[in-house]
């Protein structure tokens, strides 16, 4: 699986979370309590057990999002295909042991009519977002006991 880099929006970001690798993976691969942690999301639920080709429904920014798993490497890779109104995705997080903890990288595409309209709006709406994803991700890992 990889993003569209032919998107109108596409970005990629990266950030060391100073936390082991478990931690980390155990945050994002628990869809059911990303609103617990995440301010963006307000619900999310997984239709059945974490693998490949299983289903999940969320709803972040207000906007209401059937995404399925499409890659699956535990404790490596995890990544998921999502539409929403107006709009398809494609999200990749890769995470790497390291000494002084966990490199995460995550990129993301948005095709369709809505990202051509954000676009003209804020060009960096994705930079943004995956940004601000990875600093509330490792604010909420490293506050963790």
């Amino acid at each position: 699986m990889e993003i569209d880099h032919n998107a109108p929006l596409h970005a990629e970001k990266d950030i060391l979370i100073a936390a082991p690798l478990e931690k980390v993976w155990s945050e994002i691969t628990q869809i059911d309590q990303w609103s617990m942690w995440q301010p963006d999301v307000t619900s999310a639920k997984l239709d059945g057990t974490l693998a490949t080709g299983t289903k999940f429904h969320w709803k972040a920014k207000g906007l209401n999002i059937t995404s399925t798993i499409q890659l699956l490497e535990p404790m490596q890779r995890i990544g998921w295909t999502g539409k929403s109104l107006g709009m398809q995705a494609k999200h990749i997080w890769v995470f790497e042991n390291r000494q002084d903890g966990t490199h995460v990288k995550t990129e993301e595409s948005l095709s369709g009519w809505f990202p051509r309209i954000l676009k003209l709006f804020d060009s960096k709406f994705l930079e943004k977002s995956l940004q601000n994803s990875l600093q509330v991700l490792k604010a909420h890992v490293e506050g963790l006991p």
